[in-house]
């Protein structure tokens, strides 16, 4: 874990549970896309580093999620560098406490307070085109969360955060995290159809073509929707149905389970809802989904 893995001339990532992008700019300078989970992730990124004698001098966060950004706050201290994160994203990474506010619905009881879904705060800036090194295009790809980007670099290098999750990680949990399902099934369609020397995913390995793994994630996607219209064929409450998906895929509920899982979910019975396909009513003080 945390070897430096060179792609190209430029072009690296760090080996960690959510992959670091990092590019060489120069003779000595280098660049970061993401920074980790936590401190001991940036103190590891430190290390990378020194032992090149490289000098940090930007983080470009692809999104907020804390184990994207959760080295921002150590590397920034110890390097000087400048962080810049798209859209919302720099809010959420400037206010951290925004997350677990906002997978739970409302305030975070400790047990959704921790590393994992609330990073330290950092310094971010607006991501915006005039602060990426030279050469560097920012692809949006939202869905996952709310304005998350990846990177195509000058090497043709495309970093692609977490639009794509791998096939263990599906077959394992089949419910991955995701805001918004019609945007995401969208980005998935785009990145089927990219090309490039090699794609990055930050959560399943690198590859020079993505497009069977896009498709993968789009099936699984479809999977699920269908299944929680077959689970709605009678009317169900929300925590009926969580629960129901729950035992189907032999998943574990804790805090952080019905918080990843449950923000998803409702975002299954949205996209659902808005497009005729299954309705919502409230009986008896209980808001209940049905397939039409």
């Amino acid at each position: 874990m945390y070897e430096l893995t060179q792609i190209t001339e430029n072009c690296h990532y760090i080996q960690s549970p959510a992959k670091i992008g990092l590019i060489k700019l120069g003779e000595n300078e280098v660049c970061l896309i993401d920074s980790g989970s936590d401190k001991d992730a940036g103190r590891k990124v430190r290390q990378i580093l020194d032992a090149n004698g490289w000098k940090l001098t930007a983080i470009y966060n692809t999104h907020s999620n804390a184990d994207h950004i959760g080295g921002n706050k150590y590397l920034q201290a110890q390097t000087g560098c400048k962080i810049y994160a798209p859209g919302i994203e720099c809010d959420f990474t400037r206010h951290p406490i925004l997350e677990p506010s906002f997978l739970y619905g409302g305030y975070p009881c400790k047990e959704l307070r921790h590393k994992f879904l609330l990073a330290q705060e950092s310094d971010a800036k607006p991501l915006t085109k005039d602060v990426l090194p030279d050469g560097f295009e920012i692809i949006d790809l939202p869905g996952h969360f709310f304005d998350m980007v990846g990177f195509r670099t000058p090497d043709n290098v495309v970093y692609l955060a977490d639009c794509l999750s791998s096939r263990a990680t599906l077959d394992k949990y089949r419910i991955s995290f995701i805001y918004d399902i019609g945007t995401y099934l969208e980005t998935l369609e785009k990145v089927k159809t990219m090309t490039a020397k090699m794609f990055v995913p930050a959560h399943a390995d690198a590859t020079d073509d993505i497009a069977p793994l896009a498709q993968y994630n789009i099936d699984c996607v479809l999977e699920i929707a269908d299944r929680i219209l077959k689970l709605c064929a009678e009317p169900l409450c929300f925590e009926a149905l969580l629960k129901k998906l729950f035992d189907e895929y032999a998943l574990t509920m804790n805090f952080e389970q019905y918080a990843l899982v449950g923000s998803t979910v409702r975002s299954y019975l949205a996209w659902l809802k808005d497009t005729g396909k299954i309705d919502a009513s409230f009986e008896d003080n209980l808001l209940l989904w049905k397939r039409i």
